[in-house]
């Protein structure tokens, strides 16, 4: 996790542009360089280093003696370098993951080089002899981008967008901020003044053009049908290898675990990886919640039966009401459903950055919105509808659980991964059958439930456990998190200020009190750039104002009766 920022066509004091760059340095504790690009005016870079890989040799913008016309600025990571590296002989200066796309862009170009890529990653990438400013992003926007462009050719790049608010101040012409497109990148020409004019954005995927590799023979034999043990059988191999990858780190690794599916067969996955991988160290797991809240409770037996160095972090809703301030001004949306399930991920984010050595997070992310996890698609049509919406989550991941995953994390420097995300495996996935995929038996996710049954991997309970609103999930049985959200807000939003709310907020009008709450903090913090939310996270197929999984018809809990 890192954080990076690039500006071409400024004419802004260097005091401004650093100030600006300033604003994400939470991002990289560890050190931070602002450099500007010799001989070409008005292009500059800052970066902010969590240092991970390579810890010696890994500052930025990465420059080598082979190729000193280009300049490389990126946050992420490159899962597959030292096979890229093997399979064209690459003779690499150092041990940085990043320093692969220097070697693949001059030898291949930009269109070959994003699609050999296996990781996650945001880059800015200067090549000073062609005169070519190229931006690009990971498949489902793990790590962020934000740009804006002006119509006389300046452009500002950020990791977040609060890195970019201030500059549009002192522009001559206005111009949006926005989040760059996952799954593409954009070409630009770099003119003398440092401007540049924008020639196209394209789309690619990754690992699209990587030679197959032997781990995955038993996933082609499928071409010919879909036999069931062995799409459980691949999918089993897919996902280990998913967590494997993301072993590569020069820092200690942990887990998020709440004890749902999800972040369980993370946790067992990496507790049984990191034996075979013997690193030097136990994995740390670390779960959020009230001392009697189901989370913990099934975060502590999971834990016990996969040996982890566990850590509880005991949640009150007043530390959380506390906290939704400082979670949106990190968060930079006022979507109900990501301020609501972000509190508890940034406290136990703060939890572990002040009282552990992790700094390396893994967690569950994307499994919900790929196995059709959520509660609501039991209200599918059919299976072709589920699937279609499965891949609009996806596709909408940037803007909701993946900025959350990532904000929540990045605000106390830390990195996470996020297994279930990995482009192989949600190829695969996304490739079985419809009717395979949807909920089966009353139960979500059965076919990756199904794929771990027998195993011991974690107990069979856990395996089989319903998933939980985040509200009753994290706190105690008396009382959720989503009541005692409800309750204060009473105080704080009268009904005057709900009625009127569509004449004070035009742009996606709050319809609760908790969304005016959430939207006055965010207009607070960032005046006037509500349109960076295009829509609110609402489930499908039903009439809902609130995002909660507690408020549907056919979600069934014991708490708050």
């Amino acid at each position: 996790m890192c954080g990076i920022w690039a500006l071409f066509g400024s004419d802004e004091c260097l005091s401004v542009q650093c100030t600006n760059a300033m604003k994400i340095a939470h991002r990289g504790p560890d050190a931070f360089r602002f450099e500007n690009v010799n001989g070409h005016t008005n292009c500059c870079f800052g970066f902010h280093r969590l240092a991970i890989v390579d810890p010696l040799y890994g500052m930025q913008p990465l420059r080598i003696k082979k190729f000193p016309f280009l300049w490389l600025c990126y946050n992420g990571e490159i899962y597959n370098h030292h096979t890229l590296k093997k399979q064209f002989e690459f003779d690499c200066q150092t041990n940085v993951d990043g320093e692969v796309l220097l070697h693949l862009y001059d030898r291949f170009g930009i269109q070959k080089m994003a699609s050999l890529l296996d990781g996650v990653f945001a880059f800015v990438l200067l090549d000073t002899a062609n005169r070519k400013v190229y931006l690009g992003r990971d498949t489902y926007g793990v790590r962020p981008l934000f740009r804006l462009l002006t119509d006389n050719g300046f452009l500002a790049v950020c990791s977040e967008a609060k890195g970019l608010t201030q500059i549009t101040h002192s522009m001559s012409s206005p111009a949006k901020i926005t989040p760059f497109l996952p799954g593409h990148f954009e070409e630009f020409n770099l003119k003398p003044s440092g401007k540049v004019d924008s020639l196209q954005m394209t789309r690619f995927h990754c690992c699209s053009d990587e030679p197959k590799h032997a781990i995955y023979d038993s996933v082609e034999s499928l071409s010919s049908g879909f036999d069931k043990d062995t799409v459980k059988s691949n999918i089993r191999t897919l996902f280990e290898n998913a967590v494997r990858k993301r072993l590569m780190a020069h820092r200690r690794i942990g887990c998020l675990l709440s004890g749902g599916l999800d972040s369980s067969l993370v946790a067992a996955t990496l507790v049984k990886l990191s034996k075979e991988e013997k690193l030097k160290y136990p994995i740390q797991t670390f779960a959020i919640g009230a001392e009697d809240s189901p989370d913990i409770l099934a975060a502590r037996k999971v834990a016990a039966h996969i040996g982890s160095e566990h850590h509880e972090v005991n949640f009150t809703a007043e530390e959380g009401l506390q906290a939704v301030d400082e979670v949106i001004l990190h968060l930079e949306t006022y979507d109900i459903t990501t301020v609501r399930a972000s509190v508890g991920m940034f406290l136990v984010s703060k939890y572990i950055r002040e009282k552990t050595d992790s700094v390396v997070i893994f967690s569950g992310e994307g499994s919900d919105e790929l196995t059709q996890g959520y509660i609501y698609f039991h209200k599918a049509p059919n299976p072709k509808a589920a699937a279609e919406d499965s891949v609009r989550l996806l596709e909408e991941l940037y803007l909701f659980d993946a900025l959350r995953a990532d904000r929540t994390t990045a605000a106390h420097g830390l990195e996470l991964r996020v297994p279930f995300l990995d482009h192989r495996f949600t190829a695969y996935y996304l490739s079985l059958p419809e009717e395979m995929r949807i909920p089966k038996d009353g139960v979500e996710k059965h076919l990756l439930r199904d794929s771990f049954k027998g195993l011991n991997l974690i107990p069979e309970d856990i395996l089989w456990r319903r998933k939980e609103a985040f509200s009753d999930g994290l706190t105690s049985v008396k009382k959720s998190w989503y009541t005692s959200l409800q309750e204060h807000l009473e105080s704080e939003v009268n009904d005057s200020q709900l009625e009127k709310a569509h004449k004070t907020f035009s742009h996606l009008t709050p319809k609760t009190k908790e969304a005016y709450h959430y939207r006055q903090i965010f207009e607070k913090h960032f005046p006037g750039r509500s349109d960076w939310l295009s829509h609110y996270w609402m489930p499908r197929w039903i009439d809902a104002t609130d995002p909660s999984a507690r408020t549907l018809s056919f979600y069934t809990s014991e708490k708050d009766q």
